[in-house]
Formats: C-alpha cells, structure tokens, sequence
C-alpha cells in the first residue's frame, strides 16, 4: 500500500488548518485532489475520535456558546434550483461551546439552528464538564428548551443583542449594527459580569480564517456535509491541542490541563495511522502459513 511521505502529510494537514483550499494543495504538494481528499477523511475520522476521549472531565469557570453559518452544496434557497442536491445540501450550522479562560473548545456539533440539534449539543458539552458552571449563550430560543431538556447544572444566562433597525440595500452583506444588549438570567444565579459571547465570537471567526470552506463569497465551500464535518473535527484537535494562543503562550489543551505539551501535526498524523494499521504483506503472510502448515 503506497502512502504519502510524512513531510508531504504534515504539509497537507498544516496547510487544510491554516486556510488553503484542497485544490490549492493539491497544486502546492504536487498530490491529486483526491489523495488530499482521502487524508482529510483519515483525519477527520482520527481527530473526531480524539477529541472525544480525551476532551472529558473539564474543569471550568465559565462556558460560552454559540452557533456558526456555513453551506453545504448550496445555501439552503438555491437547493430547490440546484442539480443532483445530495440530502444534506443547504445551510449547515456549527454550535461551539468555549472555556471563557483556557480557550479550550469543549464541544462542537454540525447540523441544523433547531431546537433537537440544540438538545445533542447541549448533553454531549453536560457529559463534558466535571463541575457546576457559568453558561453564557446568545439569545437563540433553542437553547432554552435544550438546557431545560438535558438538565444542565447551570448558572445560566441569555446574552440578547440590540440591532439598529437600519434596511438592508442592494449589495449590503454584513448585518446591521449592534447598538446594545440585554442580560437576563435564565436559571441560578450567574455573575453579571461574566455574562459575554466574546470569546466563542471571536473564536469562530478564527475558524472563518482557519478553514477556506468557511470563507464567505468564494466557490471553495464545502460540496459534501461528510467532508466538512471532517474538517471540522481536524481543526478542533489543531487549535485545542497544536495551537499556541496567543494570549495563553500555551495551547488550550495546556492550559486547562489536558496535556502537558505542544502537539505537533506529526502526531496528528500518528492518531491517522493508529486508526489505520498498514495491513500485513500478503506474500510474508502466505509464507507464515506455509511454516505453520510445515511444522
């Protein structure tokens, strides 16, 4: 079985982690399209198991959520009108929940903005936490049902935010200006001050710059649900466990006492080939059998 040298896999994880497109580095390394294609799909499979054993038991002060726009195929108004949609074309949204002091991503989930994807969410970051915490979310009302529904042991409260009531012109893209906001507590006692979305906010945009599928006003959105979920799950191991913060001078997985060092994406690439062992050369086995059979 032929594989990639481990400088060329390196390069090509780095590079789907630090917004190149997959045809960009397919160009760049001089490997197909679908070998990149095929390695993110190893790793997507890889990091998503990782990051679900060994992401457990988290010790935090603060929890901030909120969700992240993105398409799959095509926006969810042009489905209708789009050729061979596959079933999971349209809108995709990713819900991230964020330790306010480690910058640790605690837990992420792709699908629709209703209240059942809410539910999902919600008990895998429950299942996540190893103490009673300050929740912080934007004012979506799915969350509501969502905590109540999975029994979330929190000091909860809703961050609503003001829009000027300014219209929409031709050619306008950014939404109108945030002009206020209101906290209003929603179970417990949370502390007034510790009420923000900051951190998840600037978080995703982080992964906008991150990720070329996010980019907006591009064609290097994702064409497969499948393989922007496999995205995802290796850009979450890279910034909780390979990437220094900034601020921190140590990875999130540092500083909340997951690990006790830098990852490097060579060990990314070790999850990979731990989850797909080289089979045996059949010639060595045939050999083996024929010794046995001897004996």
């Amino acid at each position: 079985m032929n594989k990639l040298p481990l400088q060329i896999r390196v390069q090509i994880l780095t590079m789907l982690c630090e917004g190149s497109s997959m045809r960009s580095i397919s160009r760049i390394t001089g490997v197909s399209i679908n070998t990149v294609s095929k390695l993110l799909v190893d790793a997507g499979l890889a990091c998503a198991a990782f990051h679900d054993k060994a992401v457990r038991r988290i010790t935090s002060r603060a929890i901030q959520c909120d969700e992240i726009w993105s398409f799959s195929y095509a926006k969810q108004k042009n489905v209708k009108f789009a050729k061979a949609a596959p079933e999971a074309a349209g809108d995709v949204w990713t819900w991230t929940a964020i330790d306010a002091d480690s910058k640790l991503i605690v837990s992420w989930h792709v699908g629709d903005r209703s209240q059942y994807t809410g539910t999902s969410f919600m008990g895998d970051l429950k299942a996540r936490l190893a103490n009673r915490v300050q929740l912080t979310t934007d004012g979506h009302k799915a969350y509501l049902k969502a905590v109540a529904e999975v029994d979330f042991d929190a000091d909860y409260a809703m961050l609503n935010k003001i829009f000027a009531a300014t219209s929409a012109g031709p050619g306008r893209y950014s939404p109108a200006a945030c002009i206020g906001t209101i906290k209003e507590t929603i179970k417990g006692h949370p502390d007034p001050d510790c009420i923000s979305t900051s951190f998840v906010e600037r978080q995703n945009l982080t992964m906008r710059m991150s990720m070329r599928r996010f980019t907006r006003l591009t064609n290097a959105f994702s064409k497969k649900f499948e393989n922007h979920c496999h995205a995802l799950a290796l850009y979450f191991v890279f910034y909780n466990f390979c990437r220094v913060h900034k601020t921190l001078g140590a990875t999130p997985a540092m500083a909340s006492g997951l690990i006790d060092r830098v990852m490097k994406m060579t060990d990314v690439v070790a999850l990979i080939d731990a989850a797909n062992p080289v089979p045996a050369v059949r010639g060595s086995y045939k050999k083996g059998v024929a010794a046995q059979i001897s004996n």
